[in-house]
């Protein structure tokens, strides 16, 4: 397997299009001051990242995976079924998931249970389950704008999707002990909480917080689901709305409070190591000080570095990857 992957002598980087263009800007610097190639860094949405890196071990196959959530069982089960057998997780740093609009469309504040109201596929009423009957966010509370529910968000493949899922989704239909009684089991019941609406109302959009950003801004009636960082970088054109009283900010994501908050990771497949140049090196790079620290060129980016502890722990752990 070494053989064959020594015949590539760029890193290879695929995954969350959300964690893209952190690990890109390291992989720029990483080119200009290293003796490395600079690493080729590829937006496939999370679960697309990991189908491609756990397909196998050697140059045909990536050497590490963004993520916008950890790594599921299925995806570790893939891996070993494919010989993928030593992985690492390096956390990079906190992001936050934006219900967004144009600036000038009205204000949403919201509450987990209203969009998962909004959104969900069915929804139960007088003992029964019926299809989702919201057209307008006032149908669901008179103080919300008079606008149809139009939401752009990402396809099944992306971690931004799965975590907008657990974070919103699932935390909404706990406000329906129906669901419980309709899904004793919790792993049945989370799975269905996930389903959403197939009548328009939801439009995936692909995995591209730019492209989202110019949807809202062709359409003053509708909301959009991203990343914190494209939010930012955007933030002259669109606006966020508030969540359970919250507005996301970088103070609120990385205290915890604003309840739409994740971590963002790679994966790394420490099989390659040995066969493809400058892994180790990179991966210095990325989580050095200079990148994900208060003031890095990474942070600058609308990546929230973590707690200085754990930056130097994992700093700590790439340098004792690194030969000299």
């Amino acid at each position: 397997m070494a053989g064959a992957a020594s015949a590539r002598e760029q890193i290879r980087i695929v995954g969350s299009a959300t964690v893209y263009p952190f690990v890109t800007a390291a992989a720029e610097q990483f080119g200009m001051a290293e003796k490395f190639r600079t690493p080729i860094v590829e937006s496939t949405g999370t679960g697309g990242g990991f189908k491609l890196f756990c397909s196998g071990v050697g140059a045909k196959f990536p050497d590490i995976v963004n993520a916008s959530r950890k790594i599921t069982a299925s995806e570790v089960e893939l891996c070993k079924k494919n010989a993928v057998t030593d992985i690492m997780e390096v956390s990079l740093g906190y992001d936050g998931i934006v219900l967004a609009s144009k600036k000038e469309s009205p204000h949403f504040s919201l509450t987990k249970k209203q969009v998962f109201m909004a959104l969900a596929r069915e929804l139960p009423k007088d003992g029964a389950w019926i299809k989702n009957p919201y057209q307008k966010w006032n149908d669901i509370d008179a103080r919300l704008p008079d606008l149809p529910i139009i939401v752009y968000g990402p396809p099944p493949t992306s971690g931004t999707r799965d975590a907008f899922g657990e974070l919103v989704m699932e935390e909404g239909c706990k406000a329906f002990p129906e669901f419980v009684e309709r899904f004793p089991k919790e792993s049945e019941r989370k799975k269905n909480c996930h389903v959403l609406r197939e009548d328009d109302t939801y439009i995936e959009y692909g995995d591209d917080g730019n492209v989202l950003v110019q949807k809202l801004k062709a359409n003053e009636r509708a909301l959009g689901i991203l990343g914190f960082g494209f939010y930012d970088e955007n933030s002259e054109q669109v606006q966020a709305s508030t969540i359970d009283g919250v507005i996301p900010a970088a103070a609120s994501i990385a205290s915890g409070q604003y309840g739409m908050s994740r971590e963002l990771y790679v994966y790394v497949k420490k099989q390659n190591i040995d066969a493809v140049p400058g892994i180790p090196n990179f991966l210095r790079e990325l989580t050095s000080e200079n990148a994900v620290g208060e003031d890095g060129y990474i942070t600058l980016k609308g990546l929230l570095p973590l707690p200085q502890d754990r930056r130097a722990e994992i700093a700590r752990q790439i340098t004792s990857m690194v030969k000299h």
